[in-house]
């Protein structure tokens, strides 16, 4: 099956938004998945420049059938930052006719960062939930903690994490929403218990390497030790 699984991890500022000085210093990835046979793909937090994602994903001969926000942050799926409109899934919704996938607890923020309706959205309210695409699984993880609904994507062997996980560290938890036992719970109870081999895909270049396994992962990033939530708490809370 893992023949059939189209995975692109895009860098913004290089891989598209080239002109966008913004977008390079944010480092976002956004990420292309979907199913060679039938040519259908998901977008990952397409934020700066949607459409030229979306010509991407065609000059590899794969159609856009849905997008999945990790979170609400505007970095990840469009809005206001710090002064700087950007664009979005809304801008993504304006070229194309497809579901944004988001978790429950993400939808009021999506709805005011971004100008969708809840109509756009596509909720998913499980810890755990599958999106389908061709003949592809993706299961949903949700982790809260950088944000009330982030959620991570397993699709094969690989986690893209979002905001949640990087390779060193993890998300702010200071933030709006932000909750060091909620991110505890995901990175401890959650995350660390997946398999050695999966690899890591984060939501921005915060390190060397653009991916790692959760293996080397965990050798190396302390949040993701098996410590005492309050031990873990004081340390990174």
């Amino acid at each position: 099956m893992n023949d059939r699984l189209y995975f692109r991890q895009l860098l913004a500022g290089r891989d598209f938004a080239r002109g966008d000085s913004f977008a390079r210093q944010m480092v976002n990835f956004v990420y292309l998945l979907g199913d060679r046979e039938t040519g259908e793909a998901l977008v990952v937090d397409p934020a700066w420049a949607p459409g030229e994602v979306v010509e991407l994903a065609a000059a590899d001969g794969m159609r856009i059938v849905g997008a999945v926000a990790t979170h609400h942050h505007a970095d990840h799926v469009g809005g206001e930052i710090f002064g700087h409109r950007i664009a979005g899934v809304a801008e993504l919704l304006e070229q194309l006719d497809v579901p944004v996938h988001v978790q429950q607890a993400e939808v009021p923020w999506v709805v005011r960062g971004t100008g969708l309706t809840e109509a756009d959205l596509r909720v998913h309210d499980a810890t755990e939930d599958v999106i389908a695409v061709g003949s592809l699984e993706v299961r949903t993880v949700h982790t809260p903690g950088h944000t009330p609904g982030s959620q991570c994507l397993l699709v094969g062997g690989r986690l893209v994490a979002g905001d949640t996980l990087f390779l060193v560290g993890c998300g702010r938890m200071d933030l709006p929403g932000g909750d060091p036992a909620a991110m505890y719970d995901s990175l401890v109870g959650r995350l660390a218990r997946l398999p050695d081999d999966v690899v890591l895909f984060p939501g921005h270049l915060y390190s060397e390497e653009p991916s790692a396994t959760l293996g080397e992962t965990k050798r190396w990033n302390p949040v993701l030790e098996s410590r005492p939530r309050e031990e873990w708490l004081s340390l990174f809370g």
